[in-house]
Parts: structure tokens; C-alpha cells; sequence
């Protein structure tokens, strides 16, 4: 049965909601606090937010995220060890940023938490210590994204639909981050981590007055104090919709990206209409996207839209990532979805079936306390009707498939749309100059920061007498000549790494008999285990093994050799298809199979290589080549999949000594 043929469930009657009111109270110095007793569970959560309005950083950029990493590293009174350990301890759980803090526990221990919430939040002790680690992980964090094309993608897009000095649209560098310092994070902490905008909504196994009491013990000396209400004004549209390239040579894929920015608050009458129209699009399975670009074509695992509601300016956008020869047609077939639900209605079917998954969800999450804790704030903070939650069903039940029609013209602006992609601009420039050109839809090119730049060079003209052969020779010459090359029978490499702060050690084994293995291991665990031998090949990843064939058994066959350029050498499909500009040096391009091959075309060094399987696709950089042993071997390997990047340096790298065949089993 295809998905589009599936059939749906008949929605029921709507459930009855009663989202319980909070009791609040006001201590003077503006927190607000409002408590919902919940004795269902003996459990309790605290919820402290700061409802600031946005402000920018600008060359500081980074200080609110240093803010947030500092809160919470113990207190004046406690060492960050000792209150851990505490936290732990009492099985609860605390968390905290530059916006609030958040604390959930058994209700036994909840008079304790809170205050442990308290002290972390309003008496951090920022030290330098911590303020220099913090800001070196966040260094190394951002140095990760470098290459990484959805990151690149979620900043251009942000930049072209707001501004650079818009808080929506600015963005973290490592110069920004440098330029913070502890004195910054100290300011920016006493300057908005006050209480004149704060709520603080308790939920759970409590008494309101017992709560009273003590919250007023913990906050009522924290000091009177609002924080600057700084207003921006609002992004345009553009005049006309076009396409916004990014080019990135290493992108096995494109980011497609459509955005405009909107106004729309909870509290207006289109709200719910929205919301729906969104689902219809792309906020379900379901989608008109989805099923369009994932089901019907296969060009995709997921294309998705949204659209925010808030007192703040909030952007519609819809989104996907595709193969790059696909490109142009992927958004062919978003602006005709887009076009569609602007122009056609909605039918009732489609209308109901997403009205009963919109209620479904709603009601699933009512009993939450995260959920009510949230809900009781957005009445505060939106400024909604105290029976807006418990009218919600009615809101959502009541929508037409005219509401969605009129929305869609309102909120999804086909005629003033940034469609940004980022991609690999010799792959599908050409197929997206033809949309172009046949769409009157004109094409502007930007870099990675969102700044305009020229079209991107077409393919350089490849010099007289390069082929794939003669660069392939050229490699070998200058990693130390046929002679040193073919006497390598076996290399052994440990590479050191880490990601999200994990520490990982790569090791890679290969022979010139054609065998292959990397084992991956992070704290002692073995995370991934890849093997090629004479019996085929296998990769083992949390627990399942895949074993390869076809087409993928071929390309690792041809991969599992000390320099795979020697066995590339004797194959008659190898292609050099041109010169392109591969991590800001030009390399001619090598194409066998699913893989291409970079090579610098000053020093003959292979720079990167790009590979498509089954499991996606994978960028692998090349860099920092040092001798051993008379060859020459890269000593810096940067691992690249869809958003993930992994940096690695060889901690240990040895020729003809280190390998046994036992090491590919």
C-alpha cells in the first residue's frame, strides 16, 4: 500500500481540557510567581524564567552563551564539585542558562532543590578558571562547523532574513568570542539576570503556601532591577522572491532553505489557522511537502516547514536537504506546494485528519508539568486569555479550509521569499541557471557569512597534458616517489579527536594486500568498528552489523589499501572531471564510483575526498602531511556527515610495523 493510500483514522469527540489555573503571587522586588498543585506524583518542578526582551551582542557576541555555561558551576557558598555531587545525590536534576533556570526533584526534597536552584542562580561564582575552559570549548565548538554545510545553511539563513544586528540574525565568530571577557560575562549576568521581567511557576506535589514562604525566603532579597527593553525595528521582505546561493565545493548535498519573516502573536485571531495551514504543508508526515519530495520522489528524508508565533518578529520557513542533482527540481516542487495551498482549499479529509493529530499531540502533553508549567507562562507572558488553553480544542476544531487558504496567501509569501541554498555550485548551478532563467527568478550569490559575493568560477580549464593518470602520478611523486610508496605494505594510525566534548580515538589499519580496518572508541567503548578483508566488508555500529555489497563492497574494496591511487591508477573508469576549489586551494578532481578525490594543484597532495553510500554521504579533509618513514602521510583528518564534523590528529603513525592479519576480522 503506498503512504498516500493510507487510510485515516476517524477523529473521535474532541476531549474535555481543564488546564489548571496557577495561584500567583507578586514579591516586590517583580518576580512573579505562580504555583499549581499537582499531587498525582510526589514530584515537583521549579521553572525560573527571565522574559527579556532580545537584544544583540555585536562584536561580543558569545557573552550570553559564556553566561549561560558559567551559571550553575557551584556558588560564592558552594564548590561546583560539592554541589554536583548534592544535585546527584538527591536524584534531581538542575539545569541553568542566561535566561532562567530549571529544576525538577521528588516533592521530599523540593524545599532543598530550590534552594540549591536559588544559590546556583542568584550567587555564581564566575571565575577565570572556568570562563577560560568554557570559552575554549565554545571555540572549538564553532572551528567544527567551518565546513559543516547545515551550519552554514542556519546562519545565512538567519543573516539574509534579519540582519547582522538583528538578535535573530547575528552570529557567533571566533573573533566575537575572543573579544568577551570575564568582566563582560559579569556585567551581562547583573545587567539581565534580574527579576522585574521574571516568573517563576511551580508544579507539583506542593502547598502554595508553604511555597510563598519559602520563595520568598530564597528571592525576596534579590535585588529590584529590570532589564533594558532595547527594540529593533523589523526586517523587510524582499521585493521579489530569488534564490540566495552559497557555494560550498565540499557539499555532497544542498541545504534548501525558504524563509520569510512574519508577525504573528499567540493572541491573534490567525493564530490557529496558521499553525493548521503550517501542518498542511509541512508540519506533518503527512505534509503536502513531505509526501511531495520524500514519498513521491525519493529525493530526500524529510521536508519540513514552520512558522513561530511570538511578540517578536518570527520567520516562516520551510526546509530540506537533498542530492545535488535533484536541486533545481526539489524547488520546483516547493513553490508549487507553496503555490498550491495558497491557491487551492484544502480538503475536509486532509483538514480533519490534521486537526485530529494537532489534538491528539495537545492532549498527550496536557498532563505534563513541563507542559502546564509552559502553558501557565504563556498566559503571562503573550498576553492570552486566561480560558485560551482550555479552549484550544475549540480554537483548533473551528478553522476552515478557507482560514487556511486566506492564511497561507497572508503568512506564505510566495512573491517575497529568500529561497538560500547551499550547495555545490559546479554540481547544480547549471540545472538552477535553467530554473532561473524559465521562472524569471533571479539568482544572488552570498558567502558563508551572508556577505554578497560575484558568481562563483566556473570549472577552471584543466592545462595541457593533466589527466586522471598524470595527476594520480603526481600524488605519488610528492608523498616520496613509486619506489618508498610501493615499499609500504602496511600502516598503522592513531588519530585523537572529540565531539560534543567526548573525547575519541580513531585507529586506522591498512595493508597493501587490500585490507582494511578503523575501530572508533570513545571513554573505552568501541562505537564503531569498519573492516575490509579477502571475505568482503562490514561495519558494526551500536550493536548491528552491515555487511556491504554491490556497489558499496566495491568502492571499500578499492579503499582498503595503504594508497588507494595505486590500484586507481590501473582502472580504465577513473575521470578527472576538473579543477575545482576544494577548502580554499584549487584540486583537480577525481572522480572513480561514488568517490571523488581532491588534489592540491600547486603540491600534488591529495586535500579531501568525497564519498556516497547507503549510510550518506562523507566528506574526509586531508591536511598537515609530515614524513615517516620516507613517505609522506597526513597527520590531521577531518571527518565530515551531514551536520556532524570531527576533527582528528594522528597521535601515532607507523609504516611496515604495528599491523597483524588479525586486525581484520
Amino acid at each position: 500500500m503506498q503512504a498516500q493510500d493510507r487510510p485515516q483514522p476517524k477523529p473521535g469527540p474532541a476531549p474535555v481540557i481543564n488546564v489548571k489555573a496557577p495561584e500567583t503571587f507578586t514579591l516586590p522586588n517583580g518576580l512573579k510567581v505562580l504555583v499549581v498543585e499537582n499531587h498525582k506524583l510526589p514530584r515537583v518542578s521549579y521553572n525560573l524564567t527571565l522574559d527579556n526582551a532580545p537584544y544583540a551582542e555585536g562584536n561580543k557576541k558569545g557573552v550570553a552563551d559564556l553566561t549561560s555555561e558559567l551559571i550553575g558551576k557551584g556558588s560564592k557558598k558552594i564548590a561546583k564539585d560539592a554541589f554536583n555531587e548534592e544535585v546527584d545525590f538527591l536524584g534531581a536534576n538542575i539545569n541553568f542558562s542566561a535566561n532562567g533556570a530549571y529544576a525538577t526533584s521528588l516533592s521530599k526534597y523540593g524545599n532543598r532543590v530550590l534552594e540549591l536552584m536559588a544559590e546556583g542562580a542568584l550567587n555564581p561564582n564566575f571565575t577565570q578558571e572556568e570562563f577560560d575552559k568554557e570559552k575554549t570549548q565554545l571555540v572549538e565548538g564553532l572551528k567544527t562547523q567551518e565546513k559543516s554545510v547545515p551550519a552554514v545553511a542556519e546562519r545565512v539563513r538567519g543573516v539574509l532574513a534579519y540582519g547582522k544586528n538583528h538578535p535573530s540574525g547575528e552570529y557567533l565568530t571566533e573573533e566575537t568570542i575572543n573579544n568577551v571577557t570575564l568582566q563582560d560575562v559579569k556585567t551581562n549576568y547583573y545587567t539581565y539576570f534580574v527579576p522585574g521581567n521574571a516568573y517563576l511557576v511551580v508544579i507539583g506535589d506542593v502547598k502554595p503556601a508553604d511555597v510563598k514562604k519559602q520563595v520568598t525566603k530564597l528571592f525576596g532579597n534579590w535585588k529590584a532591577q529590570k532589564a533594558p527593553n532595547i527594540s529593533y525595528s523589523d526586517p523587510t521582505n524582499v521585493q521579489f522572491t530569488q534564490i540566495n546561493f552559497i557555494d560550498m565545493p565540499n557539499a555532497v548535498q544542498s541545504e534548501i532553505g525558504i524563509v520569510n519573516t512574519v508577525r504573528l502573536q499567540m493572541k491573534d485571531p490567525d493564530f490557529f489557522p496558521v499553525i493548521l495551514a503550517n501542518q498542511v504543508l509541512g508540519g506533518d508526515f503527512n505534509s503536502y511537502l513531505n509526501m511531495n519530495l520524500r514519498e513521491a520522489h525519493g529525493w530526500t528524508y524529510g521536508a519540513r516547514s514552520s512558522i513561530g508565533g511570538s511578540r517578536y518578529v518570527t520567520s516562516f520557513s520551510a526546509a530540506s536537504q537533498v542530492r545535488n542533482a535533484v536541486t533545481d527540481s526539489a524547488v520546483v516542487e516547493f513553490m508549487k506546494e507553496i503555490k498550491r495551498i495558497r491557491t487551492e482549499k484544502v480538503t475536509k479529509e486532509v483538514l480533519d485528519a490534521v486537526k485530529a493529530g494537532y489534538i491528539g499531540r495537545f492532549v498527550m502533553q496536557v498532563d505534563k508539568p513541563q507542559t502546564i508549567a509552559r502553558y501557565a507562562l504563556n498566559i503571562e507572558t503573550e498576553g492570552l486569555p486566561a480560558d485560551f488553553y482550555k479552549n484550544y480544542i475549540k480554537s483548533i476544531e473551528a478553522v476552515t479550509p478557507e482560514d487556511i487558504q486566506r492564511v497561507a496567501n497572508k503568512y506564505f509569501l510566495a512573491d517575497n521569499q529568500r529561497i538560500i541554498i547551499v550547495g555545490k555550485g559546479s554540481e547544480v548551478l547549471p540545472a538552477l541557471e535553467k530554473f532561473s532563467a524559465a521562472n524569471k527568478v533571479p539568482i544572488l550569490f552570498f558567502d558563508k557569512f551572508g556577505n554578497p559575493v560575484a558568481k562563483p568560477v566556473e570549472k577552471k580549464t584543466l592545462p595541457a597534458g593533466v589527466t586522471a593518470k598524470s595527476v594520480l602520478e603526481n600524488y605519488i611523486k610528492a608523498i616520496g616517489g613509486d619506489k618508498a610508496v610501493t615499499a609500504v605494505k602496511t600502516t598503522s594510525t592513531t588519530y585523537a579527536g572529540t565531539i560534543q566534548g567526548t573525547p575519541l580515538v580513531l585507529t586506522m589499519k591498512t595493508s597493501a594486500a587490500g585490507k582494511l580496518s578503523a575501530n572508533m572508541n570513545a571513554m573505552g567503548m568501541t562505537v564503531m568498528k569498519q573492516v575490509t578483508n579477502e571475505k568482503g566488508a562490514y561495519i558494526e555500529q551500536q550493536g548491528q552489523r552491515k555487511d556491504f555489497s554491490g556497489e558499496d563492497l566495491a568502492a571499500m574494496k578499492e579503499s582498503a589499501y595503504p594508497f588507494k591511487e595505486l590500484q586507481l591508477m590501473k582502472k580504465a573508469d577513473v575521470t578527472l572531471t576538473g579543477i575545482e576549489t576544494m577548502n580554499g586551494t584549487d584540486a583537480y578532481a577525481i572522480k572513480s564510483g561514488k568517490s571523488t578525490l581532491y588534489f592540491d594543484t600547486k603540491t600534488g597532495l591529495k586535500v579531501a575526498e568525497t564519498k556516497t553510500s547507503e549510510q550518506g554521504s562523507q566528506t574526509l579533509n586531508y591536511s598537515d602531511y609530515k614524513d615517516v618513514k620516507g613517505v609522506k602521510l597526513p597527520h590531521k583528518l577531518t571527518m565530515s556527515a551531514g551536520p556532524m564534523e570531527i576533527e582528528f590528529t594522528a597521535s601515532d603513525v607507523k609504516v611496515n610495523e604495528g599491523v597483524t592479519d588479525a586486525d581484520f576480522q
